[in-house]
């Protein structure tokens, strides 16, 4: 079942053929897709959100707003989350708005920020369906790259023909899983193709003595998943990690162990000016000890140590000087309180393109845990904030978000 694990999401219009939209939810959901619906105002006269919902086993969306406090729904979050969209019914009006960009509804706007492929099955009367009009709208979504399912027959619109009813959900669940299993689907397997990125990771330890040492809690795990992810797409990475207990897998990716911060510093201004982007997820100790015994530190009772601590380089600083206008940095941000606040001061002192906040506060992010919570944000002020996910996904919504999105410049 190629179905299993989508993303999907389906829009729903106002059409009399919306209760077909019933039951194209539960045989996606039944093969496995996550649904989530998104219906215009007028497809809520023809059926009930509370019905969609209890079959998708998701809130339905309709309006901007979620309630009456501010909070709103992220057409830019759906447009990164799904894996395909299906807009089905769809009517003429529909069709003509997004043919022509008319963004006056949250289906509309979800549709223009879709990065997955988009489906629609036309669903209105013979007359409607076969006027230029129709017709015109129709061949421009053909010519931007919208799959058109021609009502009633039940494959891909390669020309203009139909009989105006919308295609039956069991056929429309046949061309997706036929879509997803066949050569035909967008794959991000090459979407950075040659591109060259450096990604820190890990901790560093700043020697006290030969067997004592100065570092933090990080397992090196986000960075990890990020560097599989890039190779995976095609890029060439080069990770400079820290002491973890990780290994690298892809054949893409070139490791280059360091200890200290001062190792990892010198290799990453060394690496970077030959670098596309630079991914700086690594927890870098932001001292070290002025001076580091040759031998071990044998303990005394009743005596005190005291330990002098200098300043290590600042990696992300250095590299923020040197970057060119054709070089994208990302940074990170984890923080303990002020977070947002601290996150934005850090993005333009270092002169990051993005930093990527996450806090201690929020259970189950940060160090050690294979899973986070991270809010993006530019340097011009946009962020786009995601719930708790495992680092896998993570990485790919941070690699969706900052070079694939509208977020991107």
């Amino acid at each position: 079942m190629s179905l299993k694990g989508k993303h999907i999401v389906l829009g729903i219009t106002g059409s009399i053929a919306a209760y077909k939209s019933a039951v194209l939810t539960r045989l996606l959901v039944k093969q496995g897709a996550e649904v989530q619906i998104v219906i215009t105002p007028a497809g809520k006269e023809f059926i009930t959100p509370v019905t969609l919902s209890a079959l998708s086993g998701r809130a339905v969306i309709s309006e901007f707003f979620a309630t009456g406090d501010g909070t709103w729904h992220s057409h830019v979050d759906l447009g990164l989350w799904a894996d395909l969209m299906i807009i089905a019914p769809a009517t003429a009006s529909t069709l003509g708005k997004m043919a022509n960009g008319i963004a006056d509804n949250m289906l509309i706007t979800t549709y223009l920020s879709m990065k997955a492929p988009v489906f629609a099955a036309p669903a209105m009367d013979l007359d409607m369906f076969k006027h230029v009009s129709t017709q015109r709208n129709i061949q421009r979504l053909i010519d931007d790259g919208v799959h058109i399912i021609e009502p009633g027959i039940g494959e891909l619109a390669s020309h203009l023909e139909g009989k105006g009813r919308m295609e039956e959900p069991e056929n429309i669940v046949a061309i997706l899983d036929k879509f997803f299993s066949s050569d035909s689907v967008t794959s991000k397997a090459d979407d950075l193709n040659k591109k060259k990125i450096l990604i820190t990771a890990g901790p560093t330890y700043e020697r006290i003595d030969p067997v004592r040492f100065i570092g933090n809690f990080s397992s090196g795990k986000m960075g990890y998943a990020i560097a599989e992810e890039c190779a995976s797409r095609g890029a060439e990475v080069t990770l400079i990690t820290g002491p973890v207990n990780l290994t690298a897998t892809n054949k893409n990716i070139k490791t280059i162990n360091v200890e200290s911060a001062e190792e990892m510093f010198q290799e990453s201004m060394n690496i970077f000016p030959q670098m596309d982007i630079a991914i700086l997820s690594a927890a870098v100790a932001d001292y070290k000890p002025s001076h580091s015994k040759d031998k071990k530190i044998k303990r005394k009772e009743s005596e005190k140590i005291t330990i002098d601590l200098t300043p290590n380089p600042d990696i992300a600083a250095s590299l923020g000087k040197i970057k060119r206008s054709d070089q994208l940095l990302i940074g990170f941000a984890l923080e303990t309180n002020d977070e947002e606040a601290n996150a934005i001061k850090k993005l333009e002192k270092k002169n990051f393109d993005y930093i990527v906040l996450n806090s201690l506060q929020d259970e189950g992010a940060g160090f050690g845990k294979d899973t986070n919570k991270v809010t993006i944000i530019s340097r011009k002020g946009e962020k786009v904030a995601f719930g708790l996910k495992s680092k896998k996904e993570v990485a790919v919504d941070i690699i969706n978000t900052v070079l694939f999105s509208n977020f991107h410049k």
